[in-house]
């Protein structure tokens, strides 16, 4: 019996950042300037990404194309030497799309790599100098989207995940503003501070700040439709927060002892 051709191509799935281009890893960067192929999300990732591509690599914007058209210029180069930089925006583990095309590589038997990647509520977190996790406050961040199109687990339903009243960040929502606060007034209180990072850490960054009770008009009001960020929950106040024990001089660990 015949032995099968193997694949010599290999598939980076690279998290490409939020926009800004100091935002992408020297990994990501290293890897897309070997490239010959890159095929990236032209909707969502910042095209000057493309400054680093080598002079004969070739490149292809997704936004318009489907996961077969994807998948066929991958297995185009199957039996190929090529390296193909897969771009995504942000950190393509979160909502990037990429388990569908990993499952695929691994039938085909094609090599492939993920390449985490500064994800847009870091960036965003970075811009409104705040941190998700204040002690005393909230110890958690939770992850999330609106059921839309696609749908969200009922156990996971924005309602439910608002009585935990944790810090709050809601992806590819922004459209549906309305529905967004009806659902998180479930949990929290009608003056828990809101706010939405337009495009976060691109020049054209937007932030708009509100609580539950105001946000939804001022949003529909900025003529606001995607690529924002819903942050909800009283780490935004900055206030009330206990100071980490990690660097009181009183608490002793395994690097110090008091």
């Amino acid at each position: 019996m015949r032995k099968p051709i193997k694949s010599f191509l290999k598939v980076y799935f690279i998290g490409a950042g939020p926009g800004d281009l100091e935002l992408l890893t020297l990994k990501a960067a290293k890897i897309i300037r070997k490239a010959d192929v890159i095929i990236y999300a032209g909707s969502l990732v910042n095209k000057d990404i493309l400054k680093f591509a080598k002079k004969l690599a070739v490149s292809y914007d997704s936004a318009k194309m489907n996961l077969e058209e994807v998948l066929g210029i991958i297995e185009k180069e199957k039996f190929t030497k090529k390296i193909i930089a897969r771009l995504h925006t942000g950190d393509p583990c979160i909502y990037g799309a990429i388990q569908e095309q990993m499952d695929w590589c691994e039938k085909e038997k094609i090599d492939y790599e993920v390449v985490p990647g500064v994800s847009s509520y870091q960036a965003a977190a970075a811009s409104l100098r705040q941190e998700f996790t204040l002690p005393g406050v909230s110890q958690t961040v939770i992850l999330t989207r609106l059921s839309g199109r696609t749908k969200v687990p009922p156990k996971e339903d924005l309602a439910k995940l608002a009585k935990i009243r944790a810090t709050l960040v809601i992806f590819l929502s922004v459209q549906d503003i309305g529905r967004v606060v009806k659902k998180l007034k479930c949990g929290y209180a009608n003056d828990t501070p809101v706010v939405v990072v337009v495009k976060a850490s691109w020049p054209d960054e937007r932030k708009i700040y509100g609580t539950l009770a105001d946000i939804a008009k001022k949003v529909k009001a900025a003529g606001i439709k995607r690529q924002a960020l819903i942050i909800v929950g009283e780490v935004l106040r900055k206030k009330g927060y206990q100071p980490s024990r990690l660097y009181d001089k009183n608490f002793a660990h395994g690097f110090r002892q008091v």
